[in-house]
């Protein structure tokens, strides 16, 4: 080890943890303890494979409170939400653990023989996780790697490492074999870049801003690397002058502030039809008013602070468009910011513009349904974003004419561990979660038996 990190509280600047950050010679050794254990866990018995899934989830569950009272410390998360994370590792892992007995080939009708394909495990799996949810994240990505029979390397964040060790942890006491699922700690340009460059790392799982999304995606091109991208977003919340407008109105606080709005989801740009602007904003004023930006391990907290100085820094440096109103937070240590609403004077603001990852939203009227759509469209990313509308009719078509991989009809939700998730445009590659993810894990296999012989 050639270095440490020095995990600090968020919510009041106070030393948790120091850990060791791995050299290039610590990465390469577990890189390789992976790579060595590829084989006999891809050799285990479907029904086995899924047991030890079953109990790692088990495991999970049973230490929930542990794990997010460590998001807590860690990443200023509300305890609310930490303990929804810690679930949602144990319900991924569930619903992963029916893949090995369902990892499905075909058999294809050919001439002069049979057919049949096999989906095979690609090898040793990098997956690297950001800070702003780093347990549900991570198993994004882990649990089908494994179901599908590959071996992972998991490189949290810096900033956030305590639970991923955790969970590295859970997993040798469910029965995971050694050297099957491993977290190694370090900076993105040793660990992330040793990922990119190693060649026993045959897939690359990365969830973080585009700029690096990019760098990775071309590092791997020189092995024709495997890579599924989660990137940056800036999500349009559409609010129809049908819809119900204090509903809509008070869920918005929620779809941009939950976690402090360090979420690629976030519904960072709100769209109102025009005749409405007036009713949405007074009520939407009241809401952003009540929005409880509190202690994080109260449960009554909504939000807690963003995640260090710096990034409280870069989100204050966005405020230069007009200021329609504020919430409140509390003063004092920590990198605590009030939600603020702005009113960007076009479509050409920074603010309007670029991913934000703070407590920071800005409105914009629309006239009708073309310009809604244009309007939301105008924008490199396409991760997420709502629709709000009582018009079932307009509801399709406007959700079929948004570029966007994951939308929602007068709800904020963006992920499922069972339905699909993945943007457009510079918002990422590939899929996540849902029923098919394991197709990304495994390489199709066909085979030829010849029967005229």
């Amino acid at each position: 080890m050639s270095a440490t990190y020095e995990v600090i509280n968020p919510a009041n600047e106070q030393s948790v943890k120091s850990v060791d950050l791995a050299d290039l010679a610590a990465t390469d050794k577990v890189i390789e303890k992976a790579h060595k254990a590829f084989d006999s866990w891809k050799k285990i018995a479907p029904g086995d494979r899924a047991k030890l899934l079953r109990s790692f989830a088990q495991v999970v569950f049973d230490n929930r409170n542990e794990l997010a009272a460590l998001e807590v410390t860690n990443a200023g998360h509300t305890i609310g939400n930490a303990l929804w994370e810690a679930d949602n590792v144990a319900n991924v892992l569930n619903y992963y653990s029916a893949s090995p007995e369902r990892l499905f080939g075909k058999q294809i009708p050919v001439a002069g023989g049979i057919d049949i394909t096999f989906k095979e495990p690609l090898g040793v799996v990098g997956v690297i996780v950001p800070w702003n949810f780093p347990m549900p994240i991570a198993s994004w990505g882990f649990a089908p790697a494994l179901a599908a029979g590959n071996t992972v390397v998991l490189k949290p964040a810096e900033y956030t490492p305590l639970t991923a060790i955790k969970l590295g942890e859970l997993a040798l006491k469910a029965g995971i074999p050694e050297g099957v699922f491993n977290v190694v700690v370090g900076k993105g340009s040793i660990v992330g870049n040793r990922f990119v460059t190693h060649p026993l790392v045959r897939k690359i799982v990365f969830t973080g801003s585009t700029t690096v999304g990019k760098q990775i995606m071309a590092g791997c091109a020189d092995q024709v690397k495997r890579v599924t991208l989660e990137l940056g977003g800036k999500s349009a919340n559409i609010i129809f002058a049908d819809s119900d407008i204090e509903r809509a109105a008070a869920a918005a606080p929620g779809a941009v502030f939950d976690n402090a709005g360090q979420d690629c989801c976030a519904r960072s740009r709100i769209l109102v039809e025009k005749n409405a602007f007036d009713k949405f904003m007074s009520a939407f004023e009241a809401a952003v008013k009540k929005f409880r930006v509190q202690e994080p391990s109260l449960a009554t907290a909504e939000m807690g602070p963003l995640i260090s100085k710096k990034q409280l820094e870069s989100v204050q440096a966005y405020l230069t468009e007009p200021v329609a109103f504020t919430g409140t937070a509390p003063s004092g240590k920590g990198f605590w910011m009030a939600p603020t609403v702005l009113l960007p004077k076009d479509r050409k603001s920074k603010a309007w513009r670029e991913e934000i990852f703070g407590p920071v939203v800005s409105v914009m009227t629309f006239d009708d349904e073309a310009d809604a759509i244009t309007k939301a469209n105008d924008s490199e990313f396409g991760l997420s974003g709502s629709i709000w509308t009582n018009n079932s009719g307009k509801a399709i078509r406007v959700a079929r004419a948004v570029e966007s991989g994951n939308l929602s009809v007068n709800s904020n939700s963006s992920v499922r561990y069972w339905t699909p998730f993945g943007g457009y445009k510079q918002s990422g590659l590939g899929r996540e979660l849902g029923p098919d993810a394991l197709d990304s894990f495994t390489e199709v296999k066909n085979v030829f038996i010849a029967t005229d012989n």
